[in-house]
């Protein structure tokens, strides 16, 4: 593991390295508003998590709304705020004609596919070689057309970006770069729905918050809204694979840095450029950035298997830092459990 302390802290990053990223929100409201109207909206729970040495809790995402992951919330909220604001009575269709193209590890994806079938939609979703066709036929089965594209996510994502030139599609990625705001801003304001059942449902407030990042959605969507609710007491952490350190090396350097490296096993995290939307917000919230091996990601598995709470070495990232870190036993946990297997 390798931890940083964040130099930032409280005061983030400046302006001029961040090419005028907007801060996350912290209005869950609206969010929580419309996600309720949808048939298969529901909370998911708040799980004890024992033998990690602390009192750990962890939000359980793995059956959010049927889709397997918290990025249910993301781009399907995007979706269907883009078909309440046509003002058409049948949103089943209101979104006839348009195509919705974006890269993904999974699931992402499957947020996408599911969100515009439900709106009249089509959606292309570009995968990387790396990416298991598992996810491939789930995302076909949710109506996406499937196009392999690039040896990593980048080159995917470069893919889905000419394709949405080309053909005049909305390009909905979950992460953000100079002049692309708008859609990654909309969708990570879909994860404070997670955030916000959490804090609701922590019996007390939490002395340190584990949250893992790929390209920082998750992690800079929930940090600004527990920094709200629970001002500065809480340690918040965010954890990376050591083979894609991209928001960490950023913190280190200053600046938005791309990085290089191996694939990691932690595939839904294994982004090697950071969020600059998500940047801008855990620069000045989170505590300390930590990168884990592969290894340290494997080893929270079997203890999270017996517990009934199995996940992939991406969704038990965040427990696995908790379990790696030497944390005092009075210490009060909160991580996320991302992702079904």
């Amino acid at each position: 593991m390798q931890n940083l302390s964040n130099p930032w802290r409280g005061k983030g990053l400046p302006d001029d390295v961040l090419s005028g990223a907007p801060a996350p929100s912290v209005d869950a409201s609206a969010p929580e508003t419309l996600i309720r109207q949808c048939p298969a909206a529901g909370e998911t729970p708040l799980i004890r998590i024992d033998g990690l040495g602390a009192q750990v809790w962890a939000k359980d995402e793995r059956k959010r709304m049927g889709l397997g992951s918290f990025k249910a919330l993301g781009a399907a909220y995007v979706i269907a705020h883009r078909a309440a604001a046509t003002g058409k009575d049948d949103l089943s269709t209101a979104l006839q004609g348009e195509t919705f193209v974006s890269s993904s590890a999974g699931n992402h994806g499957l947020s996408i596919a599911a969100g515009a079938r439900a709106f009249g939609a089509k959606s292309a979703i570009y995968l990387s070689e790396h990416v298991p066709e598992g996810f491939a036929e789930r995302l076909r089965d949710l109506g996406a057309e499937v196009v392999r594209a690039g040896s990593d996510y980048e080159g995917s994502m470069k893919a889905a970006m000419q394709a949405a030139a080309d053909n005049g599609w909305t390009l909905l990625s979950d992460t953000s770069w100079p002049g692309y705001f708008d859609i990654p801003h909309r969708l990570m304001e879909g994860y404070l729905v997670m955030a916000a059942e959490a804090a609701r449902q922590m019996p007390e407030p939490p002395t340190h918050i584990f949250l893992q990042a790929g390209v920082g959605g998750l992690a800079g969507g929930c940090a600004p809204y527990f920094r709200e609710v629970w001002g500065d007491a809480p340690q918040i952490i965010v954890v990376e694979p050591e083979f894609a350190p991209a928001l960490q090396v950023s913190i280190r350097e200053g600046k938005c840095v791309n990085t290089e490296g191996p694939v990691s096993d932690m595939g839904r995290l294994d982004c090697k450029e950071p969020s600059l939307i998500a940047l801008r917000g855990l620069a000045r919230d989170a505590d300390a950035f930590v990168t884990i091996t592969e290894e340290e990601a494997f080893s929270v598995l079997p203890v999270l298997d017996r517990q009934g709470a199995s996940t992939s070495t991406s969704g038990g990232a965040g427990l696995a830092a908790a379990m790696t870190m030497d944390l005092p036993r009075e210490a009060r946990v909160l991580c996320i459990i991302s992702e079904g297997i």
